[in-house]
């Protein structure tokens, strides 16, 4: 029978099950490396099945860094077993990116294989001493309040589920302490020791001193951390009041009309819904800079690493950074089309579109951007350039040089967000092909998703 100390973490874990509102048949899928903290929350979590009525799963990410690594994905697999846990082990292959080093790569890799496995919650075990170190190195790398407030225990997913830390209240020590209770087995990464590594650098080293000297530091600084969270929703409502001030998409006047500070809080807010990265403070500032002080006149595309700035006559969005194009023509045959961040879909209809006929005696059909000297006569217009074509449907100029068009024998048929050419276009009840370019809102100054 366990001790109240013992059942402390059990009855945690249950709240924070409890809290988020977990339902009877929602899958839970926690990150198992095999360590202390993970393999005493599988445990928990199995014993806690019959009570809530979720499905357990768990994901071990096999990073292939350490002579270990097969070892470690074994256990995990028999302890799983013994459980009745079914268990996704993933082989990757650490390779860090330029200005990355190994122990981000290896982070990233993890999030991206355990995000491919879909659950309603993913669940890790994060605990007290994690968030401490998390605040202090994120403080030290000169983070605001919305990366100091660090991890919750519970973050709500939009769509439903989340992700889950129940152990986020309990300590290194009463995690292990419940460990050796429970006469569990785990092991451990060698790697986690090696002070070349900023964590385990703060871990080993800073952690220790700070607390020989303030022995509840760790404690302090999770409130701390709960406390920078609560500056961030405070953060996060004057963006959502100022975002809805500047209407949408924002007017270029009102944005300009903001603070300094609050025009890059209503950035930053932007960006992180987006679920885009937030850039540095100089890159950010530089941005802002150079929208406050250009004219309306004068269009922007300012990239802020994975985003890109846009500002265009009286309008200013956020995006993502553009894919690249194809060099040359992509051949449509039929069906859909990947071009850019979206796709081209032709949809069969009747009366209206490009025509079918027209389409099916042509040598050669093809998706590409604009070119030189491109023209065309649209449905009920005179012939004139593309280009212009464009700008008078106040199209953004990187909007220009992306959008569509279906080319064929060297004519132009048809442009996303402009139309079908007279020669090209259906006429009383014959078949034809109704074109689109379906991208994600998020490209678009209005969050219009088809042109």
């Amino acid at each position: 029978m366990r001790t109240k100390r013992q059942a402390a973490i059990p009855r945690g874990v249950a709240g924070v099950i409890a809290e988020a509102g977990v339902r009877p048949g929602q899958t839970l899928q926690l990150a198992l490396s095999g360590g202390v903290d993970s393999m005493l929350l599988l445990k928990v979590l199995a014993g806690l099945r019959e009570r809530f009525g979720f499905v357990l799963r768990a994901h071990h990410v096999h990073h292939g860094l350490s002579p270990n690594a097969d070892h470690w994905a074994a256990f995990c697999e028999a302890c799983c077993t013994a459980l009745k846990v079914p268990l996704t082990v993933s082989r990757v292959h650490v390779q860090p990116e330029a200005g990355e080093g190994w122990e981000a790569a290896a982070r990233r890799l993890r999030h991206a294989a355990l995000a491919s496995e879909v659950a309603d919650w993913q669940v890790s075990a994060h605990h007290l001493d994690d968030q401490a170190e998390t605040v202090l190195f994120r403080l030290l790398r000169g983070a605001g309040v919305h990366g100091a407030a660090a991890m919750r225990a519970i973050e709500p997913a939009v769509a439903g589920g989340g992700r889950l830390r129940p152990l986020l209240a309990f300590s290194r020590a009463q995690i292990e302490a419940a460990a050796n209770a429970e006469a569990l087995s785990w092991v451990e990464d060698e790697s986690n020791a090696d002070p070349r590594f900023s964590r385990n650098y703060l871990r080993h080293s800073v952690m220790p001193a700070i607390t020989a000297r303030w022995p509840s530091a760790a404690t302090t600084l999770a409130r701390a951390a709960g406390n920078f969270d609560e500056a961030a929703g405070l953060l996060d409502e004057l963006a959502v009041q100022d975002a809805e001030a500047c209407g949408w998409p924002w007017s270029r006047s009102a944005i300009r009309a903001l603070s300094g500070p609050r025009l890059a809080n209503l950035l930053r807010w932007r960006l992180r819904a987006l679920a885009l990265p937030v850039p540095d403070q100089a890159r950010l500032h530089e941005a802002m800079r150079q929208l406050q002080s250009c004219s309306h006149e004068r269009p922007l595309m300012l990239p802020l690493g994975g985003a890109v700035l846009h500002a265009y006559r009286e309008v200013v969005w956020l995006s993502p950074t553009y894919p690249p194009l194809p060099e040359d023509g992509v051949p449509w045959q039929g069906g859909a089309v990947a071009w850019g961040e979206g796709v081209v879909e032709a949809v069969p209809t009747v009366g209206a579109g490009v025509s079918q006929a027209r389409l099916a005696e042509a040598a050669r059909c093809e998706i590409m951007a604009r070119w030189p000297g491109c023209r065309v006569a649209l449905v009920g217009r005179p012939r004139k350039d593309v280009r212009s074509l464009s700008q008078g449907a106040s199209l953004a100029p990187v909007d220009r040089d992306r959008v569509p068009i279906l080319r064929v024998d060297g004519q132009v048929a048809w442009i996303a967000g402009l139309g079908v050419a007279a020669v090209f276009a259906c006429r009383g009840d014959e078949p034809g092909w109704q074109f689109a370019w379906r991208r994600p809102a998020a490209y678009s100054a209005d969050g219009v998703a088809v042109l």
